[in-house]
């Protein structure tokens, strides 16, 4: 009728679906402002933690679309491989890491050496670590330990030791031979993972930074023993290493080192060819050189590191380190108390290979 409005129309079916695909696109739109692949700074990078929420997020949804329901929200292992190369290779090409003064790089020692040496450490030597707590919390300290095993790994598992047991995860700094940084790849290696020559000045060095440093005053003479002197340490010198610690007031800590000996069993040494070669000695071992390379492999021993009571050596005046009496005394003690307990690991151990 004129004059009346119209009534008013009330739809008994909204459009849902257009509301609901306009709702998609802008949910859409958003996670990808919120993608890191898609970031709105040109030169921005994606962390490591980002990437892992892409890789993360490209598993469930396989695992959606597979119909496997989702397990927990943590990163898987492939994801956590992947953000921890991406970022080791980010921080390598930024030049985000720091090379000490030696040599010594903490990132890479950190991200390729140690997990490379902890498959032997964990898998293949299944070392036992005890008396850790003997080691300071912070500050210097030098280790003393026992060597032997024809190639210097009963070193390279000390440092895994101390940098996986003790609750600070300190690094341990190795006094190694000349011979090790005279060669072109190894040389170079030993120094990115923190070690450097031993030599009074060097050890001098690393003490007055508070740096744990461990030494093997047997040298050649403890790694090229044949294994029937095994166990046995050989003479320790003239007792540079207690100068050091004397000069430095930093304790000493005995390591003894069950293990080493059986992983190249020393039955001859070839002198010959150890002149010809430059070499302190030639071993001839049950698979080398017979073996080809696979004799090179170590045997699969079981390890024992046991760090003993620290040797306080605070309350000695500054002349003692010139004394020939006092370090004499204190070398000999440091030897004994290795050796003892050398003995007391070997007779609580079974077996060379199941401990």
């Amino acid at each position: 009728m004129a004059g009346e409005s119209k009534a008013k129309v009330i739809p008994l079916h909204s459009n849902t679906g257009r509301q609901a695909a306009q709702r998609r696109a802008a949910a859409r739109g958003e996670a990808a402002r919120r993608h890191p692949s898609l970031l709105s700074d040109p030169v921005g990078r994606a962390s490591a933690e980002q990437i892992a929420a892409v890789v993360r997020e490209i598993d469930d949804r396989r695992s959606a679309a597979a119909g496997v329901p989702q397990a927990d929200e943590s990163p898987n292992e492939l994801a956590r491989r992947i953000a921890g190369v991406a970022e080791f290779v980010r921080k390598r090409m930024m030049g985000d890491y720091v090379v000490d003064e030696f040599g010594f790089d903490q990132h890479l020692n950190d991200s390729v050496f140690l997990p490379l040496l902890r498959v032997f450490f964990n898998s293949w030597f299944r070392v036992e670590v005890s008396g850790i707590e003997n080691l300071p919390q912070t500050g210097a300290a030098l280790i003393v330990a026992n060597h032997a095993g024809v190639l210097p790994f009963d070193g390279l598992m000390a440092s895994v030791a101390v940098h996986d047991k003790h609750p600070a995860h300190r690094d341990l700094r190795l006094l190694a031979a000349d011979m090790v940084f005279n060669m072109p790849v190894m040389g170079q290696a030993a120094r990115k993972a923190g070690h450097t020559m031993a030599c009074t000045s060097d050890a001098h060095r690393l003490l007055a930074a508070g740096e744990l440093t461990a030494v093997f005053p047997e040298g050649y003479k403890g790694l090229g023993k044949h294994f029937k002197d095994r166990y046995k340490l050989q003479r320790f010198g003239r007792g540079g290493f207690v100068s050091a610690a004397l000069r430095a007031k930093a304790p000493i800590v005995p390591c003894s080192i069950v293990g080493s000996e059986e992983i190249y069993p020393m039955i001859a040494d070839v002198k010959l060819l150890a002149r010809l070669f430059g070499l302190p000695y030639f071993p001839i071992t049950p698979l080398f050189p017979l073996a080809g390379p696979a004799g090179l492999m170590p045997l699969p021993s079981k390890w024992h590191i046991q760090f003993g009571d620290a040797i306080d050596t605070s309350d000695y005046d500054d002349s003692a380190a010139d004394d020939p009496m006092v370090t004499f005394e204190l070398t000999d003690q440091v030897r004994e108390t290795i050796q003892q307990t050398l003995y007391q690991l070997l007779a609580n151990r079974r077996n060379m290979f199941l401990g």
